[in-house]
């Protein structure tokens, strides 16, 4: 947990305290309570977001420290003689692990030792997987510049996939957001008019007929509201997963889009319930 978490959750521990001992009976309590939990779950979702970015950029550094690699390695010079020469050049995020791939290699380290703690402090598997097949090429004393251009050449076919992939999914992307938050609008509507206006017309005699006998009318409406509410959060959690893996193409960044439509369904229903509902 870094610096910027422990802050986030010190503020976000205030916020929820001290609504909980001053707006405990008001009826901003649920959505001042929401905010609070955003500020502190806010660093965890923007870290996720900036991984991400980082991913991508570092895997687009790498397939040009790859192609320089092919180029410095075809005018002759050997492959550790070009990794100390492209030392100098910026490769933006992965600049100071290339500078300290290069020092290895010219303390006399061996070229596959350097490689893959490359390869581990990137913590990036396609960068891993690449760093294995030109590793294996060094060892078996094979034509390396080929092999280095075929693992340029797959890296960047593997970079227009994923670009082609998510430019025919964000149609898609668009299209699950605006249904989930039409799912709220319409769970929203029956929450605040339809539940309000059947309640008015159960009395507390005829409550069994509807399953809530011996409940009250005022506890079985609460019931069915939080119900909805439940639903909702589960809705939320699970159309999050699903656009994440659809659009980029693992579960786990669907805990990103699980986070944001989780915060956003709860502070536009507390909101929605603070702003709209009628007065007790």
């Amino acid at each position: 947990m870094n610096k910027t978490q422990k802050i986030s959750l010190i503020i976000a521990g205030i916020v929820v305290i001290l609504d909980i001992l001053f707006l405990r009976s008001s009826r901003s309590f649920y959505f001042i309570l929401g905010i609070g939990a955003f500020i502190g779950v806010f660093p965890t979702l923007l870290g996720l977001i900036v991984e991400s970015k980082e991913e991508k950029k570092k895997e687009e550094m790498f397939l040009e420290f790859v192609r320089d690699i092919v180029e410095s390695v075809n005018t002759g010079l050997p492959i550790s003689k070009g990794i100390i020469n492209l030392a100098r050049k910026n490769y933006g995020i992965l600049s100071e692990g290339i500078k300290k791939l290069a020092n290895q290699v010219e303390f006399g380290i061996p070229l596959k030792t350097a490689f893959r703690t490359f390869a581990k402090d990137t913590n990036d598997k396609v960068i891993a997987r690449a760093v294995e097949l030109i590793i294996q090429a060094e060892i078996s004393g094979g034509e390396i510049s080929a092999v280095l251009g075929s693992v340029a050449k797959n890296i960047s076919e593997l970079e227009e996939l994923k670009k082609e992939r998510q430019s025919r999914v964000y149609n898609m992307l668009v299209q699950g957001y605006i249904l989930f938050f039409l799912f709220i609008v319409i769970m929203l509507f029956v929450d605040l008019k339809f539940i309000p206006m059947i309640s008015g017309t159960i009395s507390p005699t005829t409550g069994g007929e509807f399953g809530f006998a011996g409940v009250g009318v005022s506890n079985s409406t609460e019931t069915i509201k939080n119900a909805f509410f439940i639903l909702l959060l589960v809705q939320a959690f699970f159309a999050g997963l699903t656009i994440g893996k659809l659009a980029e193409g693992k579960i786990r960044s669907g805990v990103k889009h699980s986070l944001i439509l989780l915060v956003l369904t709860y502070l536009l229903v507390t909101g929605a319930r603070m702003i709209l509902a009628p007065a007790a």
